[in-house]
This record gives structure tokens, C-alpha cells and sequence, in this order.
């Protein structure tokens, strides 16, 4: 299944305007459906939400649209202006839907500095680089490298607003969202297993780590929607700081989860249940968005900058 396949489930509520909640659960979903398909779902939907903050064209309802932001070291995107017109060329990388997307939110340097582009991905210039994405898990992401060759681009926002506005970290936790509805699938199956009474004393301690793991990530999540809906400019400053806390929490409570239902179950469901045996590929590659101890460092800076509120309580 595509994102095209499922556009009607991806009109979702914008983050901040008093249903972020329901478009988490949405997302949640279809990542519990499918992990790979809720990835490419909250692409198109974060950058649905990008254009809508930042200005841009319009989202046609047969689009497919990814956020290719990556800035590793190299290769380098560039963004060249010429009167009033603008074109991208070099390497981007990490690309996800490289060869399924219609158009795509893309960084590019421009003096340096990312800035973002609007880029229709049907034109002549742009093409997918074969061999570039060798991933089991998460393969169908298709989040190989694409190259631009003079490619016309429209710029979204000023440089340096996608980074800076108050969204950005909103569409961090939409990303822990997905992480959570995988988890939830994976999970399945040592739920089912302990409620046909056919497990262990030790399945069901893991199932009691499980629910308890999955039950602290719903709760951040509620926890965080509402603080977003109250306050979708961040204001108060908390939306970084917000983030970093919701998907770290997430990410524990994935972890645990591959691994006590794997410990729980051993080695059947992944050799016997292809479904099962793709979904905790997908997961575990998936969860390594997350930028582990770098991001774990960026949070404690952030607490040293800014003192938790409920530290004061």
C-alpha cells in the first residue's frame, strides 16, 4: 500500500490547532498497520504541516510528498538563484520514497546555510541513484540518494525558518508517533498469546514490562498534544525541550518492546510470521532516527539553559 493509496486518511488535523492528539492516533495507525507505510505517511503529512506554516504550493490530492532535510557532511545539495528563479543541484541523501514521491520538501545550501525548497520531482534532472539504499529493514522506504541537475525549486520560508519555527518540534513527536503505532503490532503478538492462556510465568512478567512500557508512551503523547494544542507558537520555549523528553520515552518503550516480546516468544514468530519477523526489522531501523546519546546530550543541555517546570512543583 502507497501513500497515494491511503490520501484520504491523510487529511489530517494541522499540530497545534486543538486535534494533535487525533493526528498522532492517525498516524499511530497506519504505522501499526504497516511501519514503512506510517513513515511515508508522516512525511507527506509533516510536510503538509511545513507548507502550511511556512507558505509554498499548494498540495494537489494525488500528491506524495517527502521531506528530504538530511545534512550529513557531504554530498551537498546546492541552491542557486538567478533572478528570481532558484535551482538545486547535486547529491541529496537519505531520501525517502527517492523513487515513489511527486514532489519533495528539500534542504539545500545556499551560502552555506540549509534553506528549503519546494521541488516537483517529475521534472527532468532528478533521478533516484540505484544501489544507494541496502537497508533489510525499512527497504521499502526506498531512502536511497537522489541527484538534482539544475532543477528548478521553489523556496519555502526563509533561510534557516525550517529549524526555527515552533512546528519543527511538533513534527518531532509526530515521528514518535509512528514509532509508537509499531510497537504496538509488534506487541500483538504477546498480547494474543497470554490471552489465549497458553503462556509462561515468564511471558506474562514481559507482557506486565510491555504494558507498562507502551502505557508510558501513550501517556507522554497525551501529555504532549495537549501542551501543543495550548500553546502551538511555543511560547513558553518548551516545544525543543518537550520533544527530546516525548521521544526519548518513546524510543525506551520501543526498545523494550522488540525486546522482551523476542525474549518472551524466542526465535518462533520470527522465523514462522513473515508480517511480524518485517515489522520488527522495519521498527528496530526505524527507531535509529532518533539521534540516541546526541539527542540525550542536546536535552540535558537544554535543561541546564531552561530548569524543568515540574522540578519547582
Amino acid at each position: 500500500m502507497t501513500v497515494a493509496a491511503v490520501s484520504g486518511l491523510l487529511d489530517l488535523p494541522l499540530p497545534g490547532g486543538g486535534r494533535t492528539r487525533e493526528r498522532w492516533t492517525a498516524l499511530q495507525r497506519l504505522a501499526r498497520e504497516n511501519v514503512v507505510l506510517g513513515r511515508m505517511a508522516e512525511a507527506h503529512a509533516d510536510a503538509v504541516a511545513i507548507l502550511a506554516e511556512l507558505g509554498g504550493p499548494s498540495v494537489g490530492p494525488s500528491d506524495s510528498w517527502g521531506v528530504w532535510a538530511a545534512e550529513p557532511p557531504e554530498p551537498i545539495l546546492v541552491a542557486t538563484r538567478r533572478g528570481s528563479t532558484w535551482s538545486l543541484s547535486g547529491r541529496k541523501p537519505w531520501c525517502s520514497g527517492a523513487s515513489s514521491c511527486t514532489h519533495a520538501l528539500v534542504t539545500a545550501r545556499v551560502d552555506g546555510t540549509p534553506a528549503l525548497f519546494a521541488v516537483d520531482l517529475r521534472v527532468d534532472g532528478v533521478e533516484p541513484v540505484p544501489d544507494t539504499w541496502h537497508a533489510v529493514g525499512m527497504a521499502g522506504s526506498d531512502s536511497g540518494a537522489v541527484d538534482f541537475d539544475d532543477v528548478a525549486a521553489q523556496p519555502v520560508g526563509a533561510t534557516g525558518d525550517y529549524l526555527s519555527r515552533p512546528g519543527f518540534w511538533h513534527g518531532a513527536i509526530g515521528v514518535a508517533a509512528c514509532w509508537f503505532g509499531g510497537a504496538l503490532a509488534v506487541a500483538d503478538v504477546l498480547y494474543d498469546k497470554c490471552e489465549r492462556g497458553t503462556a509462561s510465568p515468564h511471558a506474562l512478567a514481559h507482557l506486565g514490562g510491555v504494558d507498562a512500557s507502551l502505557a508510558a508512551a501513550s501517556y507522554a503523547l497525551d501529555c504532549a498534544a495537549t501542551e501543543i494544542d495550548k500553546d502551538p507558537s511555543d511560547r513558553f520555549g518548551e516545544g525543543r525541550m518537550r520533544a527530546l523528553r516525548v521521544r526519548r520515552i518513546v524510543e525506551q518503550s520501543v526498545t523494550d518492546t522488540l525486546d522482551r516480546v523476542g525474549r518472551a516468544l524466542g526465535a518462533g514468530p520470527l522465523c514462522m510470521n513473515a508480517d511480524h519477523a518485517q515489522r520488527v526489522a522495519d521498527l528496530g531501523t526505524y527507531i535509529r532516527q532518533s539521534h540516541a546519546e546526541q539527542d540525550l546530550e542536546a536535552l540535558g543541555q537544554t535543561i541546564v539553559e531552561k530548569e524543568p517546570t515540574w522540578r519547582t512543583r
